[in-house]
């Protein structure tokens, strides 16, 4: 039997995926399970993935895989699930109920290849350790800082200020994305961010495709969160790092199934000023316990 696993969504969403593949997979393990996504390269040497194929290379799919064939279709979205509306499982959970699928406590999984270590780990070669971070996210926007998720830049300023002279900071973005003095900034393929992930020593995220990315490859991080919740995004091993409490009551007016836009709505600011936000010796503490994993 065929079975489609079709994913709407972001990088994180997809390396969310690879876990709801290995449950299909224990469920029905003679089938063929075929990907469909926006980034294929996640499912790379995934041993419960037999295809896996980006939304702009899907010639002759029908007649490969559906037309006079045993096929199962699962392309139902978990972000509009009650379940996971009002935040009472994780995505993952939700996501194989929404198909059916017993959920065993699967997580996701990066497999990288030694060819891939060696090759890309010899972009990243440093003299001192590497600290990573990633503080903004998210698709293109016009907005370079997004409150509901991104780190306020007063927290990664500190951050950068007080582990600068002993660690090589290195901070993943997208060139449209804000920029950070004493940092190297890397923008690069999935996979050998992957690699770069698995290298580091420390890392400082938001949820974003890095925190999934480094929890696959069982890299502890500390996490920051604001619009979304760890209990429906996040893992246990890292130090999940939640918002202060609000301190104005925010204007909800354009909220339908989620309270915030991801993207940061100004008229949503649920704060005086971006410093309310996090506590930043917190965070600072967090990092300096951080295990390597």
């Amino acid at each position: 039997m065929n079975i489609v696993f079709q994913i709407s969504g972001g990088i994180g969403k997809c390396i969310m995926a690879t876990a709801v593949c290995e449950a299909i997979k224990k469920q029905y393990p003679e089938s063929k399970v075929i990907v469909i996504s926006g980034y294929p390269e996640v499912f790379l040497n995934n041993e419960n993935v037999q295809r896996s194929y980006g939304f702009n290379n899907l010639s002759y799919f029908y007649e490969e895989y559906i037309e006079n064939q045993d096929v199962k279709v699962f392309a139902h979205d978990p972000y509009l699930e009650t379940s996971h509306i009002k935040y009472e499982k994780h995505c993952i959970e939700t996501w194989c109920e929404l198909f059916g699928i017993k959920y065993n406590g699967e997580l996701p999984k990066i497999n990288l290849t030694d060819r891939e270590k060696t090759f890309f780990g010899n972009r990243f070669v440093s003299d001192k350790p590497i600290f990573l971070i990633q503080p903004n996210g998210g698709g293109q926007s016009d907005l370079k800082y997004s409150w509901a998720r991104d780190i306020p830049r007063v927290v990664v300023d500190a951050v950068i200020e007080e582990f600068k002279n002993d660690y090589n900071i290195v901070h993943i973005r997208r060139d449209d994305q804000l920029g950070y003095n004493f940092t190297t900034q890397v923008s690069d393929s999935f996979r050998a961010l992957c690699v770069l992930i698995s290298m580091s020593e420390k890392r400082l995220l938001i949820d974003s495709f890095g925190q999934h990315a480094a929890f696959s490859l069982h890299k502890p991080s500390t996490v920051c969160w604001i619009a979304n919740k760890p209990n429906v995004f996040g893992y246990p091993i890292n130090d999940n790092i939640v918002c202060n409490q609000f301190t104005i009551k925010p204007e909800l007016r354009n909220s339908v199934f989620g309270k915030f836009n991801i993207g940061g709505d100004v008229i949503e600011f649920p704060y005086n000023n971006e410093d309310e936000i996090f506590n930043i010796d917190r965070i600072i503490a967090s990092l300096k316990n951080q295990k390597n994993g």
